[in-house]
């Protein structure tokens, strides 16, 4: 029978289970520390089969295997017993984003807790997995001296909820000439909590990655992310931007990237790197309004001189490019 596995470094409370799926055997390495979502995730890097499209099945469990926030420490798995995966690699890939479910109540997580969140020693353990686990691929070099920013897709560069016949239709106003303009100051990658094919087909249809006036350094997507827990929202999945950090030490830290995205709670692990930016939805009603990226672009240009982005205050940055350009007028 065939087997493949996906190993990482050994830790005191790793497991060690096999998953058996459509006539091979994985093994897959986790730990008691993660949750039933962060299980999927190393098996769709092996199967490519989707979190969302993954059932579980394993002896005396019953149905704690459909509850993504589970914790593995609270499962009694046994390397000795094998668990079984159901599930499809999903081939259309429009579908599967018109299938996900929708995020619109996100959450804001106080600044204390963050912090918590952010300096607990679980969750930097879980990043240097994930460091160690996965691997970014340039797609264009890093350029020394610049500044990185991270932009989500869904609802912070394209209304992947509305439907048009072209997919140009529901990009965001001012794209191009968005990423055009910060290219000069900013590295640009794309980080979105859905599967790589999705992220790669999207941004080849919106035109991002055959754009001549600038370039995207790297794409990363759902399984670059970590599951961490709160105290008052419970488990929930992030961003971390210690991800990049750790890969390419040498051209970016927390002092020169900032990060966009329409859920605050991506950014939890880096709160002072994460700007909040007005999802952009019901793309037909709301394109000929939608000035976000232009206001955007003038905040960064603003910034990009600066040694630490990460000391601002970036919910304030309305306020900060107003202010900015009342002293120029004033000069």
């Amino acid at each position: 029978m065939a087997s493949s596995s996906l190993t990482s470094p050994v830790t005191e409370e790793e497991l060690t289970l096999t998953v058996k799926w459509s006539g091979k055997e994985y093994t897959v390495r986790v730990c008691a520390d993660d949750s039933v979502g962060e299980l999927k995730r190393r098996i769709c890097q092996l199967t490519n089969v989707l979190p969302k499209r993954q059932k579980l099945l394993y002896p005396k469990i019953g149905s704690k295997l459909a509850d993504d926030s589970t914790l593995l420490s609270g499962l009694p798995l046994k390397s000795s017993l094998k668990m079984t995966m159901i599930g499809t690699v999903e081939d259309d890939i429009i579908v599967d984003q018109v299938d996900a479910p929708e995020i619109v109540d996100d959450f804001e997580i106080g600044q204390d807790e963050a912090v918590d969140i952010k300096d607990k020693e679980v969750n930097k353990q879980k990043l240097r997995r994930r460091v160690d686990q996965y691997k970014i691929e340039l797609r264009n070099p890093c350029r020394k001296g610049k500044k990185l920013l991270v932009l989500d897709i869904d609802y912070t560069l394209f209304d992947h909820r509305s439907t048009a016949e072209n997919p140009l239709e529901l990009m965001r106003p001012y794209l191009h000439e968005f990423l055009s303009a910060v290219y000069a100051e900013y590295d640009i990658i794309i980080w979105s909590a859905t599967s790589m094919k999705w992220v790669e087909l999207k941004m080849g249809q919106l035109g991002v990655l055959s754009n001549p006036d600038y370039k995207i350094t790297a794409l990363l997507d759902h399984l670059a992310m970590i599951t961490v827990q709160s105290d008052s929202r419970g488990i929930f999945d992030c961003k971390p931007l210690g991800l990049i950090w750790a890969h390419f030490p040498e051209f970016y830290s927390s002092k020169n990237t900032i990060m966009f995205d329409d859920l605050r709670r991506n950014f939890v692990m880096n709160p002072q790197n994460g700007l909040t930016i007005k999802p952009f939805r019901k793309a037909h009603a709301n394109r000929d309004n939608d000035r976000e990226l232009v206001k955007l672009t003038q905040y960064l240009l603003a910034i990009a001189d600066l040694d630490d982005i990460s000391i601002l205050d970036h919910k304030k940055w309305e306020s900060y490019d107003e202010a900015n350009v009342k002293r120029r007028r004033h000069t």
